[in-house]
């Protein structure tokens, strides 16, 4: 399965569809989900538990200890809590963030839906997110997830990437257009 999405590949696609896999044959691709989005939620609140899941410094055991408290805080537990263990035995909980996204693709694979990889100056309102998600269903005529990272140097607008089709409307790509326009005309 993972060889047919290229967005679900390398390291983190193979622990994602490990994930997917067990979640599947265990009836709980949803609840691991629902974990997934909650622990993604978590880092991107919290500089101290970026650093905990990005930096090497950190020793596997003391790494462990600190994930379990984590979890168990924010009430992650089963196949997810099992499944970000292994991830941290293995020193490889840097790669979470593209676990999740690569796991959300199989889910939307899945389910029949699709995944947009969506980047942002700023943080989108839920109403902007519903409005984007409601124009690629009707664009595509299935239910699109949205993978949102919001990246400042864009400047504005959005890039939308969904399978092999990807629109720029950024103000970045634009200025850059007017850029190469007036050099070849000066």
């Amino acid at each position: 399965m993972a060889a047919e999405d290229p967005s679900v590949s390398g390291v983190s696609g193979r622990y994602a569809t490990a994930l997917f896999e067990l979640a599947r044959d265990e009836q709980s691709v949803d609840q691991v989900r629902a974990d997934l989005d909650k622990f993604e939620a978590l880092l991107n609140e919290s500089a101290d538990l970026k650093r905990l899941v990005r930096s090497p410094v950190f020793a596997a055991d003391a790494q462990l200890k600190a994930l379990t408290a984590v979890l168990d805080k924010a009430g992650i537990a089963g196949t997810s809590a099992k499944f970000l263990k292994v991830l941290t035995a293995n020193r490889r909980l840097f790669a979470v963030a593209d676990v999740i996204r690569a796991y959300r693709a199989l889910v939307a694979k899945f389910k029949g839906g699709a995944t947009a990889e969506v980047t942002v100056a700023e943080q989108l309102s839920d109403k902007n997110l519903d409005a984007l998600k409601a124009a690629l269903k009707s664009v595509t005529g299935k239910d699109v997830a949205l993978n949102v990272k919001v990246d400042p140097s864009i400047i504005g607008g959005l890039v939308v990437k969904l399978g092999s089709r990807m629109v720029d409307s950024s103000l970045r790509t634009k200025l850059n257009s007017i850029k190469n326009a007036m050099k070849e005309a000066g």
